[in-house]
């Protein structure tokens, strides 16, 4: 038979997973505590009992997110044996999908008038993310501040993101695919990317 704080766990990752389920379905407005609640069949109050507040189920919920981002990034760039330019692009690619494909828990992820932004949990699994984008352009940029250029380029993301799922891009640019404009807003934070060097020819000798 389960302890109590064993059952009082597992109800509140139902919480959680009934939370990760609606916004995933019907966006952030969806998320109220009644609402999940009658969703994991429980009484109105019950979240209370574990989230004292709506913004520390929101964060909760809200960390999953990151964490689901978190491990789709470290799979796409493998070993990190990539240049710091390549890998950028990959966890640029990853973002733009993570973003288009789970509109309503990326809302929700950068929503920190909802949130509780310095709770440990949320930090834990927010701020690594950020700090490795800090370390690729600062190893691509070393001239430059690399947390504001990183800080600019997760804006560029956010905001291709966010128009083109609204459809303004796919006006306004004519594009059909955002690697272009992912391609575009790398130039625009790294700079162009340099030409290949030219290969050998067979049998030259320097």
């Amino acid at each position: 038979m389960a302890s109590a704080s064993e059952r009082d766990g597992r109800l509140r990752s139902r919480l959680i997973e009934v939370g990760v389920d609606l916004v995933t379905a019907e966006g952030v407005q969806a998320l109220s505590l009644r609402e999940i609640a009658r969703r994991a069949g429980v009484s109105h109050g019950a979240p209370r009992r574990y989230f004292p507040t709506h913004l520390e189920l929101l964060s909760a919920i809200a960390r999953r997110g990151f964490e689901d981002l978190a491990s789709r990034g470290a799979v796409a760039i493998g070993d990190g044996t990539a240049s710091p330019r390549e890998q950028l692009a990959t966890l640029g690619r990853v973002y733009l999908d993570f973003a288009l494909t789970h509109r309503g828990m990326h809302e929700l992820m950068f929503r920190h008038d909802l949130l509780e932004s310095n709770t440990l949990g949320l930090r834990d699994t927010s701020l690594p993310i950020f700090a490795l984008l800090t370390d690729l352009v600062g190893r691509a940029r070393p001239d430059a501040d690399a947390r504001l250029v990183a800080g600019s380029f997760l804006a560029n993301l956010y905001g291709i993101a966010q128009l083109w799922s609204w459809g303004s891009l796919q006006l306004t640019t004519g594009a059909d695919d955002v690697v272009p404009l992912l391609r575009t807003a790398l130039d625009a934070h790294l700079g162009p990317e340099g030409p290949e060097e030219p290969e050998e020819p067979e049998g030259y000798e320097g």
